[in-house]
């Protein structure tokens, strides 16, 4: 294990009980930067999302756990923020959480890297299964380079139809070219 996976271990186990003790979920921890100030980032969620309070609340109990924490050592900058609608996956929880979302997913491959978009229908510890125009790629995690669910906007259109905003913008213009000749 490597020492900086060591701290970021420690550091969890030091504010996931926390977290917990406010009714949230600690989704993932991030530790950037080197040399002088680093930042760690926070992210934490819950059934119904997360709201400034919400992070007000965790920013304020782990401020002085971190400060006190000789697992982070030097100044580092504290960011807590929620997941979001477009989620980085790094864990096999995350994937499994991001089961039949829309994901797209950067592998590397013998000839460099690949970009996958499509259903993330199932996952395990090992890896995943990606379903992209009814064909299904399983992928490796170590494979993996990033991988983040893709937020869609509304329902997907049938084959053969076209999707709503296409249609009301079809139907706007036809109004207007009624009006404009009447």
């Amino acid at each position: 294990m490597k020492a900086a996976d060591a701290s970021i271990d420690a550091i969890r186990d030091a504010v996931a009980p926390v977290i917990a003790g406010l009714g949230l979920d600690l989704y993932d921890i991030e530790l950037n930067g080197g040399g002088g100030t680093r930042t760690l980032r926070v992210t934490i969620d819950r059934a119904g999302g997360v709201d400034l309070d919400a992070i007000t609340d965790v920013t304020r109990e782990l401020s002085p756990i971190l400060d006190d924490d000789s697992t982070l050592p030097g100044s580092f900058l504290l960011e807590v923020s929620s997941p979001g609608v477009e989620r980085t996956l790094r864990t096999p929880a995350h994937y499994r959480g991001a089961r039949d979302c829309t994901v797209s997913i950067k592998v590397r491959t013998d000839a460099g890297t690949e970009r996958v978009h499509g259903v993330l229908v199932e996952s395990d510890d090992e890896g995943c299964t990606i379903e992209t125009d009814g064909e299904r790629a399983q992928i490796r995690y170590r494979d993996i380079t990033q991988a983040r669910t893709v937020f869609e906007w509304g329902p997907q259109p049938r084959p053969g139809q076209r999707s709503a905003g296409k249609a009301a913008t079809a139907s706007k213009r036809a109004r207007a070219s009624r009006g404009a000749s009447a």
